[in-house]
């Protein structure tokens, strides 16, 4: 595909496809012909013309307005948004040596060109001046939510510091710019660099799918003829799972537990102690008490009394019934004669042996019927049975990596909704866990609606040379939930490139996806046995069914016991100096987390509490209040009854970041959100 319609631009390199119109289908990044030589030069002159905008909106010598001011600045930086939504996407899912390094330099370049905008003393006034008299410019609900949230957002990034402060509070967002990309980078680092090598005779209760991934993974490390396993989730928990020698167990999970954690030149420790001293400054410096009440503000939340309220009793609930389960697991070991109390690195093994006992039901039963092909075709099945919209794949597409496929999502009249990017296998390039992003938000200019382009992200179970990826049931959820982002950020409808998503609120549209993913009638659209095409027994779903609660001690306790721990790191008042390890062991001795489970992120690997979710962790557990009690509503009338659909569609999805979050929430529901369906469907009683 060629590039053409380059737009004349002063000392600008024709030849950067980012000073260009992307001529590709529906205008989605030309991603073969961007290099990274290309970025640099992008976003220096992306910040450089930003600077000229933010230049000329303050050089306005008429009284500032809604328009000459708060929606020219809306407007400003088009260019260093479009060059960073496709840069740090591919960071995320695609990088190398030489985005790293790029990342690196601009990183702290971004941090103070954002400064330089929040901290402008001019521009600051005439938001102050709309804020203060808005009355007068009539504006609709969602201008006065973006004004209110605007105005509050300048105040909490320092316009209201002194000079000497405002040169403190730059000096410590640069220095955290460069952490928080070190941290991520050893993260990946410790992940890429570890792999378990095994002979044939170790491979004992391993599934046919899981040894050819082990396989290939072992050729490419150069070790062909043994069988290699890594600390990505769908390499390391199926192993975990199934794997008989405890000995390899606990080497594997340690290696998982320890990663950033190794005293070499990708330890977090010193990195973490360093971004927690910084925050907990950031904050005083700001006029909070801590890190956490300076983040909760403008979040439902509000402060961290109410975060902890949560937790601390739902944690208390799930680390009782996580007793119970150990009680069980240890009945299983002495009656086989094992002479050893359950650890950590024992759990995941003798929970699928007891999940066998309980109900007949284990795994490797279950991933023939779920071929991902018919997963991802499932999810987009229910997406048109609750909205009317289909997906279509794109031929000729530009690709972010050669794994991912492209889709155009129409609406039920056949109109253009926008570009959906699927991704969702593990490679070296891409980081751990699942996400869903955008290459390009929906947007209203001038009359003209720009529509969105929005990837899903993951690290899925490989298909081999002789099996496709067969998920697991873990899979399958996540890839649900990854859905749900992508549904919102299609059908979002907000006028402006800035929006105010409580991040507390920003879970509810994917969580709830995960409640179709396994109800019945949904299993029966989509889980077909890969070979032979029958479609997954009703005997199946009922074990399905019957074990909802098995294992919820465990899943919940480990989950609130990472979001605990985020909020205790980020509610430490000035000055903070830890030792993360001491801190660590001190804080959950205190929890109360029994010893056969671990918190599901530990700090040096806590890549969530550096890449966006810092004191927000819990939001995942705020959210299921919000995703159990909302999905009661559809239970109500039918889990695809169009009319609930179309008010979650209309009243949320597409108000997500425009409109106040609990004002959301209830004019859907008609009510605030009450908590006994989270308690209900979490065995949590």
């Amino acid at each position: 595909m060629t590039i053409t319609s380059c737009k004349k631009e002063p000392v600008v390199d024709k030849s950067n496809p980012f000073f260009c119109k992307f001529d590709t289908p529906f205008g989605v990044p030309p991603f073969e012909k961007i290099m990274a030589k290309h970025y640099m030069p992008a976003f220096d002159t992306g910040m450089a013309w930003g600077r000229k905008e933010i230049e000329k909106i303050v050089a306005n010598k008429a009284n500032p307005t809604y328009k000459n001011t708060i929606e020219a600045l809306d407007a400003s930086g088009s260019l260093l948004r479009k060059v960073s939504a496709i840069f740090f996407s591919q960071t995320e899912a695609n990088t190398n040596d030489s985005l790293m390094k790029i990342e690196v330099e601009i990183s702290p370049k971004l941090a103070a060109y954002f400064d330089e905008i929040s901290l402008n003393p001019a521009l600051f006034s005439r938001i102050k001046n709309v804020y203060e008299n808005q009355a007068k410019f009539k504006l609709n609900d969602e201008q006065k939510f973006i004004l209110e949230n605007l105005y509050k957002e300048f105040v909490r990034n320092g316009a209201n510091l002194n000079g000497e402060d405002q040169e403190k509070l730059k000096n410590i967002n640069l220095r955290l710019s460069v952490l928080t990309v070190s941290f991520d980078q050893n993260v990946l680092e410790e992940t890429n660099s570890y792999r378990l090598i095994i002979n044939k005779e170790d491979l004992k209760g391993l599934s046919e799918s899981l040894i050819a991934s082990a396989a290939e993974m072992a050729k490419a490390a150069g070790q062909e003829g043994k069988y290699a396993f890594s600390t990505q989730r769908p390499s390391i928990f199926p192993f975990m799972t199934y794997s008989p020698d405890r000995k390899l167990r606990k080497e594997i999970f340690t290696a998982y537990t320890m990663r950033g954690n190794n005293g070499n030149k990708n330890d977090n420790n010193s990195v973490l102690a360093e971004i927690v001293q910084l925050r907990a400054e950031k904050a005083v410096l700001l006029g909070y008490k801590t890190y956490a009440d300076m983040e909760l503000e403008p979040r439902m939340a509000k402060k961290p009394e109410n975060v902890f309220s949560l937790l601390n009793s739902l944690f208390e609930k799930a680390n009782n019934v996580a007793r119970n389960e150990v009680t069980e697991m240890q009945k299983i070991i002495d009656r086989e004669g094992g002479k050893f109390k359950l650890e950590p690195s024992d759990w995941w093994f003798y929970a699928e042996k007891l999940r066998k006992e309980k109900y007949d039901l284990n795994d490797n039963e279950l991933r023939p019927f779920f071929k991902f092909d018919n997963v991802r075709q499932g999810a987009f099945d229910c997406a048109t049975k609750l909205y009317g919209i289909t997906f279509t794949a794109i031929d000729n597409c530009p690709l972010p990596h050669p794994d991912a496929t492209a889709y155009e999502v129409k609406e039920a009249d056949g109109r253009h909704l926008g570009v959906l990017y699927t991704d969702y296998f593990p490679r070296e390039s891409k980081r751990q866990g699942a996400w869903c992003g955008n290459y390009r938000s929906h947007l209203m200019k001038n009359g003209k609606e720009i529509t969105p382009v929005v990837t899903t992200v993951g690290n899925f179970t490989l298909p081999t040379d002789d099996l496709p990826s067969l998920l697991s049931l873990e899979e399958v959820a996540t890839l649900f939930h990854e859905f749900g982002h992508a549904l919102e950020n299609l059908f979002n409808k907000n006028s402006y490139n800035r929006t105010f998503v409580a991040q507390d609120f920003v879970e509810l549209p994917s969580q709830i996806m995960q409640h179709w993913a396994l109800e019945p009638e949904v299993l029966k659209m989509y889980a077909k046995h890969y070979q032979t095409g029958e479609v997954i027994p009703e005997a199946l779903i009922e074990k399905i069914r019957n074990s909802s609660y098995f294992n919820t001690g465990f899943d919940n306790t480990e989950v609130y016991a990472a979001s605990l721990l985020d909020m205790a790191y980020h509610t430490l008042e000035a000055p903070v100096n830890i030792d993360i390890q001491n801190f660590e062991k001190d804080f959950f001795t205190k929890l109360g987390l029994i010893p056969e489970i671990v918190s599901r992120y530990r700090g040096t690997y806590f890549t969530h509490i550096t890449g966006g979710y810092d004191a927000g962790y819990y939001s995942y557990t705020w959210a299921s209040v919000l995703d159990n009690d909302a999905f009661e509503a559809f239970r109500e009338k039918g889990i695809f009854d169009r009319a609930i659909a179309e008010s979650f569609r209309k009243n949320i999805l597409e108000k997500n970041g425009i409109v106040d979050a609990l004002q959301m929430y209830i004019n859907f529901r008609g009510r605030e959100p009450e908590i006994g369906p989270l308690l209900k469907n979490k065995g949590l009683m």
